[in-house]
């Protein structure tokens, strides 16, 4: 017996908001992590990133493991903090020089700063952090803290 569903076209519409709605959000906080402060007085300047790399976040039971796509940039250009329990990870990829006699059909990669920020979670230790950058990609080591590892206690017959 086939059951028959009925279809609400405003769950579709209501499913296009959170989609918006979840981009502005990561538009909107990775305009504001990256205020620089100008030399002004202490006042701070606004700059929207201009790309974000794609990230990807692992776990185990460990630690956690952050995966940066950073091609075409050197270890040099990339910085990583941990401050007031955030991890940021900021550079810069440069485009290269025009050349004379050389015509760009399609340019489709992105190029400019940019700052990806995440809040650690409760049972990572800040000050353990690591990282390694090869082949482009940035891996950041976020271990667990000892104390947060579940622990089992030998009950003993009295």
């Amino acid at each position: 017996m086939n059951t028959l569903l009925r279809w609400d076209p405003i769950s579709r519409t209501q499913w296009n908001q959170f989609k918006d709605r979840d981009g502005l959000e990561s538009r909107l906080a990775t305009m504001l992590a990256t205020r620089e402060a100008t030399g002004n007085g202490g006042k701070e300047a606004l700059r929207v990133a201009q790309w974000s790399p794609l990230v990807d976040i692992t776990e185990d039971e460990k630690e956690y493991l952050i995966k940066v796509e950073l091609p075409d940039m050197k270890k040099e250009d990339v910085r990583l903090t941990v401050e007031n329990d955030v991890v940021a990870i900021s550079g810069e990829r440069t485009f290269e020089k025009e050349e004379k006699g050389k015509k760009y059909h399609r340019v489709e990669r992105a190029y400019g700063s940019f700052v990806r920020s995440f809040t650690l979670p409760e049972d990572a230790d800040g000050s353990k952090v690591s990282a390694d950058f090869k082949d482009g990609m940035l891996q950041v080591h976020l271990p667990k803290s000892q104390k947060a590892k579940p622990k089992t206690i030998e009950i003993k017959a009295g």
